[in-house]
């Protein structure tokens, strides 16, 4: 939708189709473990545009499922029989909930989110009394445990790792969300495996690989996601753990792009290959497509941002950090508001702020423009983020 929104911006004559396999207006994903999942929502989904705004553009939607790219020929197939030429395609086929494979993992009552469907049936297991159990403890996880512990649920969270969002931040984020989740209730378990899923017909309960069995009347896995990048593959495009795109989002096909959770980026001059799932990523990818299509270059690369929000507390990421980043916690890690640098070579590579949008707009500047961090001011709240910069000119002199 995105790019579709950028090229007539951009004066695209010509015409512009969107095929999607949902049926509505297009909508956005973030709140489904968030807004959506409080008690007091009456607001299903929100939709990215409202309908109107197709029509003026002249975008036209097609609800239906592309069963197979024709690159050769530059066309698409849908489902149904139908086929549609294209001069330029866009894929962004998203991701899917990875699952668990253990026995039991198929049996009613074994949950994951990804769809306002999806959302509508975990909201549905949370009621009052309800033991719900969560596997994996990332953003969407601690999420649904969150809404859960709220709604009254008896809550348990288990992790195989031995913190919570191990993959995304350091531990002084990781305990202070840990202890904020046991305040309200919630159980955690780390070190657990999941071995077994048990229940007659439908889940009573979750085993894991110490013998232990967690009652549980609903079990929602929040284990990550898996790119769906079959069709680009089928279709002859480069992909490894997704579909491989370039800074300007064009596959290995000159005339296909691609955006979103089922790319990686691989560009060499900057040192990147990754693979990142959020939503300022996908736009951003999107916009920079439809410049490429249209011959505009794009002058500004915005540094990767992320947020999750838990029992009302929100987390606030910019830039990637790596193991081996040097750590700077700026003010008390027990109590928010307050702030984890993390620091590469002297220079802010990445920043975690908890309850503080100062702190991150002022990190994401910094990180742009690779500052170089004073730590000992930088620790220190009340001295301004943006004033803890280190003059590295004034300290060679």
């Amino acid at each position: 939708m995105q790019t579709a929104v950028r090229l007539r911006e951009l004066d695209w004559s010509g015409r512009v189709v969107l095929i999607d396999p949902d049926i509505g207006t297009p909508y956005e994903r973030p709140p489904l473990s968030k807004e959506l999942l409080k008690l007091d929502t009456t607001e299903e989904v929100i939709p990215l545009r409202k309908d109107t705004f197709y029509e003026g553009q002249a975008i036209e939607r097609i609800s239906g499922t592309v069963s197979a790219i024709d690159a050769v020929n530059h066309a698409v197939e849908l489902a149904d029989g139908t086929r549609l030429d294209y001069t330029t395609l866009m894929l962004a086929p998203g991701s899917q909930a990875r699952k668990l494979t253990c026995p039991g993992s198929d049996l009613p009552g074994v949950l994951s989110l990804k769809t306002r469907e999806d959302a509508r049936g975990i909201k549905a297991v949370l009621t009052r009394g309800a033991r719900i159990a969560i596997v994996g403890a990332g953003y969407i996880g601690l999420e649904v445990a969150a809404a859960a512990a709220a709604a009254g649920c008896e809550t348990t969270i288990l992790e195989f790792q031995d913190r919570v969002m191990s993959r995304v931040t350091s531990e002084p984020v990781s305990r202070f969300f840990e202890g904020l989740h046991a305040e309200q209730g919630t159980s955690l378990v780390f070190g657990a495996a999941v071995t077994e899923i048990t229940g007659d017909g439908k889940v009573e309960g979750v085993v894991t690989a110490d013998g232990q069995t967690y009652a549980a009347d609903a079990v929602v896995v929040g284990i990550g996601v898996v790119p769906m990048h079959a069709l680009a593959t089928e279709a002859g495009l480069k992909a490894e753990d997704g579909i491989i795109v370039d800074a300007d989002s064009r596959t290995s096909d000159p005339d296909i792009y691609a955006a979103g959770d089922a790319t990686r980026l691989v560009w060499p001059e900057a040192g990147i290959n990754r693979r990142l799932e959020s939503i300022q990523s996908a736009v951003a990818q999107a916009v920079n497509a439809a410049n490429h299509i249209m011959g505009v270059t794009t002058t500004k690369r915005e540094v990767p941002w992320f947020w999750t929000v838990q029992h009302g507390v929100r987390l606030q990421t910019a830039g990637l950090r790596t193991p081996e980043d040097d750590i700077v916690v700026r003010g008390d890690a027990q109590t928010a508001p307050f702030s984890v640098l993390y620091l590469r070579d002297g220079k802010l590579a990445a920043i975690d702020t908890i309850g503080s949008l100062k702190d991150f707009t002022a990190g994401k500047k910094l990180i742009a423009a690779a500052a170089a961090i004073d730590q000992d001011a930088a620790r220190d709240m009340n001295i301004k983020l943006s004033e803890a910069v280190r003059e590295l000119a004034s300290e060679a002199q």
